[in-house]
């Protein structure tokens, strides 16, 4: 795993999730500046997703971390763009909520998708 690429992933689904709370608080809809940053979330992701699988052999340990590893690295490049789809289908403050919640998840998953790769890489 690149370091370097998971600060700014995590970064990027951080700064996701604050645009999205705030415009979940001030009933705002989907606008060019959400998707720009969900758009570098996901080139990040992707990014992230081609080297951890590329890698994938060199993960040592037992089987199920193994497992936990390519899972991740092979649902995070969906969990962006399914939920800006929702949030533009679906028009009202909840949609926001959507893309904050996959915004979390991202940082979540990448953040362990890095301690896994740290403990046995």
């Amino acid at each position: 795993m690149l370091f370097p690429l998971t600060v700014v992933v995590l970064a990027g689904a951080v700064a996701l999730l604050a645009i999205a709370g705030w415009y979940a608080a001030r009933t705002r809809l989907v606008d060019d500046r959400l998707l720009l940053v969900a758009a570098v979330v996901e080139l990040g992701v992707l990014v992230q997703a081609a080297v951890a699988l590329a890698h994938l052999g060199s993960v040592p340990g037992d089987d199920a971390e193994t497992a936990t590893f390519a899972a991740y690295a092979i649902t995070l490049p969906f969990l962006p763009p399914v939920a800006v789809f929702l949030a533009l289908k679906e028009k009202t403050r909840w949609s926001m909520g959507v893309v904050a919640v996959a915004a979390f998840a991202v940082a979540v998953m990448t953040a362990r998708l890095q301690q896994i790769w740290n403990l046995h890489g």
